[in-house]
Parts: C-alpha cells; sequence; structure tokens
C-alpha cells in the first residue's frame, strides 16, 4: 500500500466500504479492463458485482434500502473504481446524480417509488441535460415540454447520455413556459421512465444506438429523441414546474466532484504504472528510475495526485455539510483533470515506445483522460464560474 491519496478521518464503516471496494478492483475490473474496453463491451459482470456490494444504493438512505453513505464516501469509492477502469465508475455516476437529486428535490411519492429500486440497481438513472446544439449554455436548452389537458408533451433531442441504452429512468431538462422573466425559471426536470435498449425504448422516445468515441468504451454514450412524448404532472421532480435549472445545478456540483474522484483515479493508476515500469526498464545499465530526469517525474507526478486528491476530499466533505461549494467543485474538477492528463501523459512518457502500444495499460489510460477535460464541463467554464464568485467575494 502506497503513501499516497490516503484520507484522514474516515470512520470504521467507511474504511470497511474503501476496502472491499478496492478488493474488488483488483480482482474483478483490473485483470479485465483492458480486453473489455479494446472489445468496447460492456461490463456486465463487473456492474453485477457491485450490484451485489450495495453500491447502486451507496448514498440513498437506509429507509429506502441503500447504505446512507456520504458524498465523501462515494466520491472515495469512485476513485477507486476509476484506477481500475474509468468507464465502470461511469456506469454508476449518472445514476447515482439521479438518486441524489431525488433525494434532494423529489417528492416523498417520488422517493418511494424510485429510491428502492435505484438502491438494488432494479431501477437504472441516466442524467440529461445536453443537446447537439449546447454544452454548458444550459439556457439554450431546447426541448420543450407543452401542457397539454391531462400533463406534457415533450418533444426535442438530447446529447451525450451516459447511460443512455441501460438506464431506465431518465432526469430530463426542459423548457417550459411558466410565465417567468427569467429563461432560468422557465426549465423544469422531468423523471421520464424507459425501457432499457436501443430503438424506441417509450411512447415517443427513442435511443438511436451508441455513439463511437475515443475512449470511455464499455458504457455506452447515446442521443436520446423525444417526439410528443406524454408525461403526466407528477413526473416532474419536485411536483413543481419552473425549478429544474436549480435542481440541475446541485446535480452538476455533485457531478463535478465525482469527474474530479474519476480523475484521480487515473491518476492515481498513472502513477503506479509509471513507477512500476521505472523500476524494471533499464537503460545505460542501471534502471531508468535511478536517471534523475525521470526521478524528478516521478516526484511531480506524486505531487499532483496528493494535490487533487485532497482537493477532491476536500470538495466532497463541504457539500456534505450542505454548503454552497460551486467554487470548490470547479476548482477540484478543473485541476484534478488537468493534473490527471499531466500525470498519466508523464507516465506515458516513462513507458517510451511500450506506452504507444495497446498491450500496455497507460495506452487506454492516454484515452480515458481525455474525457476529464471536458466531462461536467471544461476548465474554461471552471475558470468562469470560479471568477465570477471571487469578483462577488471580493467585491471593492
Amino acid at each position: 500500500m502506497g503513501r499516497l491519496a490516503q484520507t484522514e478521518g474516515l470512520d470504521e464503516e467507511q474504511q470497511e466500504i474503501l476496502k472491499v471496494v478496492k478488493q474488488f478492483v483488483e480482482k474483478e475490473i483490473i485483470p479485465v479492463a483492458q480486453e473489455l474496453e479494446h472489445a468496447d463491451e460492456y461490463p456486465t459482470e463487473i456492474i453485477e458485482g457491485l450490484k451485489e456490494l450495495g453500491i447502486f444504493g451507496l448514498t440513498i438512505p437506509e429507509e429506502f434500502g441503500g447504505l446512507g453513505q456520504s458524498l465523501l464516501t462515494y466520491a472515495l469509492v469512485v476513485e477507486e473504481i476509476a484506477r481500475g477502469w474509468m468507464s465502470v465508475s461511469g456506469v454508476i455516476n449518472t445514476h447515482f446524480i439521479v438518486a441524489y437529486l431525488l433525494q434532494q428535490h423529489g417528492t416523498d411519492e417520488q422517493k418511494q417509488k424510485y429510491l428502492p429500486k435505484m438502491a438494488t440497481g432494479e431501477v437504472r438513472g441516466a442524467f440529461s441535460m445536453s443537446e447537439p446544439g449546447l454544452g454548458s449554455d444550459v439556457s439554450a436548452v431546447s426541448t420543450k415540454a407543452t401542457k397539454t389537458d391531462d400533463g406534457y408533451s415533450i418533444t426535442g433531442q438530447k446529447m451525450w447520455l451516459t447511460n443512455g441504452g441501460t438506464s431506465t429512468l431518465v432526469a430530463l431538462l426542459c423548457k417550459t413556459d411558466e410565465g417567468a422573466d427569467s429563461v432560468y425559471k422557465n426549465m423544469t426536470t422531468f423523471l421520464v421512465e424507459k425501457e432499457p435498449g436501443f430503438g424506441e425504448t417509450a411512447q415517443g422516445v427513442t435511443v438511436p444506438g451508441k455513439l463511437e468515441k475515443m475512449g470511455y468504451k464499455g458504457v455506452e454514450t447515446t442521443e436520446l429523441i423525444l417526439e410528443d412524448h406524454k408525461i403526466s404532472a407528477d413526473q416532474i421532480l419536485g411536483g413543481e414546474p419552473g425549478k429544474g435549472f436549480f435542481q440541475m445545478m446541485d446535480g452538476v456540483e455533485v457531478g463535478r466532484v465525482n469527474v474530479a474522484a474519476r480523475a484521480c483515479g487515473l491518476a492515481i493508476r498513472g502513477f503506479e504504472l509509471g513507477i512500476a515500469y521505472a523500476q524494471q526498464r533499464k537503460t545505460f545499465g542501471k534502471q531508468i528510475a535511478d536517471h534523475q530526469a525521470v526521478l524528478f517525474r516521478l516526484a511531480e507526478m506524486a505531487t499532483k495526485v496528493e494535490t487533487i486528491h485532497a482537493m477532491m476530499v476536500r470538495a466532497a466533505r463541504l457539500k456534505d455539510t450542505g454548503k454552497r461549494m460551486d467554487v470548490e467543485a470547479g476548482m477540484a474538477k478543473m485541476l484534478a483533470s488537468e493534473y490527471a492528463n499531466e500525470v498519466v501523459e508523464d507516465s506515458f512518457r516513462i513507458h517510451g515506445g511500450y506506452g504507444y502500444s495497446k498491450e500496455y495499460e497507460v495506452e487506454r489510460l492516454m484515452r480515458e483522460v481525455k474525457f476529464m477535460l471536458i466531462g461536467e464541463g471544461t476548465s474554461d467554464i471552471q475558470k468562469m464560474i470560479i471568477g465570477r464568485s471571487l469578483l462577488k467575494d471580493y467585491k471593492l
């Protein structure tokens, strides 16, 4: 056990959960990740194993059949799973965000209806804001829910749904005409039920198929097309229209902690692979770890791993207190994604020509870590959020 990325102040239950997850990652994920990733194959057996461990209900309250753990525990579990294979952490990420939205904003009926089945993994969640013509500009959402005599009709096209095929419950952000003077108060989150799979998965709901990606394989990323999808008003998250933007931003804060945790996991694995290879490979009569250039590179890699782990943990702990932490989540996500890319690239450089070979794990990490730069908002978006908040805090 290395000394990096240790977390102080965890209770016995948290330590036991992380120990079990680490053992699962070592035994069930790392040995098969390369083969499954190269085949772009869904990790069915791994997911079933995570269900048995209770990971799908990790943060869901015990009254709904979950483990009732904190965001910090979840983030540390995600970090460990991403260390094994980042795609697997993506499978549970959007599921967790939907469960979090239900816990924080759902009606009692919605919580009773969905959370027990989400805790077991029977109901799988997906989170949908983005569209083909927008990324972080949420105000430009064009998918619209129009009032009808018995509810709403939703029409539009959504993009970049992680778990778009396997999910059965989608938290979907739409425009609604609530007569408010702000576009942000004319948005509503709907809980859209569908069947798993591709094609028409519910009345007026179509999942065309998987989008091909350079990395983040195994887990499916899809579009979602809605054509006059009929939905009742009681499927509005929280039961009240016009609150969707604020609900989704709450979920995005959690999502940014999650991406920071995933980036930490990738950085830890990149460092592990790099320092191991540096002690195996020899040049000029000695292991390359003894060359000062490589030794300094390892020292910088380790320092970056420690930095982003600490920032991620702080953001998660702050969110657990219920305080606003958009700045802290943005900082953690921004730096973790940037440093993870640097650490993995340094590991790639240490591997030399072998790092370019698909036989070596670092090749997969090089492709996966790029997603951290754009997932849950680019670094430029994080800087805008951080900078604007700082101007408010330090206003002359």
